[in-house]
């Protein structure tokens, strides 16, 4: 039998802008599974380019890795829906049916694409598609219950953990779905990354920290921001400004969600009671940038804001009231607690010199004027989640900003 540490399957959309950027994590791919005979990796790539197929088209290649080599011949079809989550969850299954076949002790989905925080990613131009968050956990589950209908005998087998090769994918609302999906671990930047972003080398991170979370999520964090890429015109550079790992067990999930629905009641009732205390809390907001410090406001992430820095401005914000203050001190400590590992820039040089030293962990979507909203909807929507609805943040966005 087959023994392998990790079972890596590596979910790549193509069908964009990135198709040719994003392509180097294929070859690492490779590198990885010939570098670490414990690693198989179980690949499904939506391309145009010419590796297998030369004559071009775009069409979905699927495969799987051992030892550096193709186990078993490559499948071509016509192009999968990256942004689909039945198809996503097809993946998942069959990533979890390797899985089974080579006895793997943990199992892990990198997802390969543009990301768009709590509003989802793996966007498909031929399809006209761009999968919620709320889906891309959803698909994860739908495949882990696919695998246990057609495997009951291996019917416990989950995914371990997901690592969003995505903009802007560590946010609690994510988080919070995975985690209700049993989901372990997401490691994310709450930034927007430069392609190839997250390498394929957090593979031989998590296979050889197998059964040490803190050791395994450090390593992750290091590689990433320490790997350096080089493009024509740009020198060499990193490709995140800031990159988290977070713990997605239950219990401190369902603690964080019970402090910020805690603090977000708290808010709405002091700014719906005062307008000194709603100018307070907007003043307090605006002081926490929000993600794309770098654009000049042309995307519409910024009210993406560092979630522990934002909770720690109200906590320390003597205008409020100490019930307020308390409730945001014990949101910020929630928060803190599913943070294994993070690191962050204090100006990184291809975003012209942004400073993310407040980008620690991930983000929570906190509007602080009505554009901020949902200003991609209905298309990319931030507050259609049910992290959103459950922790009160429509209330909360009327009190403010009605």
């Amino acid at each position: 039998m087959n023994i392998t540490a990790l079972q890596f399957g590596l979910y790549r959309d193509g069908d964009n802008n990135l198709d040719t950027v994003q392509s180097p994590v294929i070859d690492q791919a490779f590198r990885v599974s010939a570098n670490d005979a414990q690693i198989a990796v179980t690949v499904e790539d939506t391309t145009a380019r010419r590796d297998f197929v030369q004559d071009g088209g775009r069409r979905t290649e699927s495969y799987d890795l051992r030892g550096g080599e193709i186990d078993r011949a490559v499948q071509v079809d016509a192009p999968h829906d990256p942004s689909s989550r039945e198809n996503l969850a097809r993946f998942v299954a069959r990533t979890l049916d390797a899985a089974q076949h080579n006895n793997a002790k943990q199992t892990w989905i990198d997802l390969v694409d543009h990301g768009g925080g709590d509003g989802g990613g793996l966007e498909s131009d031929s399809h006209h598609g761009i999968m919620s968050s709320t889906d891309m956990a959803g698909a994860i589950a739908d495949g882990i219950a696919l695998h246990a209908q057609e495997h009951p005998e291996d019917g416990g087998r989950t995914i371990d953990g997901v690592v969003a090769n995505q903009c802007l994918m560590s946010t609690l609302g994510f988080a919070d779905a995975l985690s209700q999906d049993g989901v372990k671990y997401l490691a994310a930047s709450p930034e927007t990354m430069l392609a190839p972003g997250t390498p394929t080398s957090v593979a031989e991170d998590i296979a050889s920290h197998i059964d040490d979370p803190t050791a395994m999520a450090n390593a992750i964090v290091k590689d990433t921001m320490h790997t350096r890429y080089g493009m024509p015109g740009m020198g060499k550079y990193t490709p995140a400004a800031a990159m988290d790992v977070l713990d997605l067990d239950a219990a401190k999930i369902g603690s964080m969600r019970s402090a910020v629905k805690t603090l977000d009641k708290a808010l709405a009732n002091a700014a719906k009671g005062s307008d000194g205390a709603q100018a307070a809390i907007l003043d307090d907001a605006r002081s926490v940038d929000g993600m794309v410090r770098f654009d000049n406001g042309n995307l519409p992430w910024h009210a993406d804001r560092p979630a522990m820095a934002l909770y720690d401005t109200f906590a320390q914000d003597a205008r409020l009231s100490n019930d307020v203050r308390t409730a945001a001190a014990n949101a910020s400590k929630a928060v803190g607690d599913i943070v294994l590992a993070h690191s962050e820039s204090h100006g990184f040089a291809p975003f012209g010199g942004a400073d993310y030293r407040d980008a620690v962990g991930p983000t929570v979507h906190f509007a602080t004027n009505p554009g901020q909203l949902d200003p991609w909807a209905p298309k990319v929507s931030e507050t259609h989640t049910a992290f959103y609805k459950e922790v009160g943040a429509a209330k909360l966005d009327h009190a403010l900003l009605a």
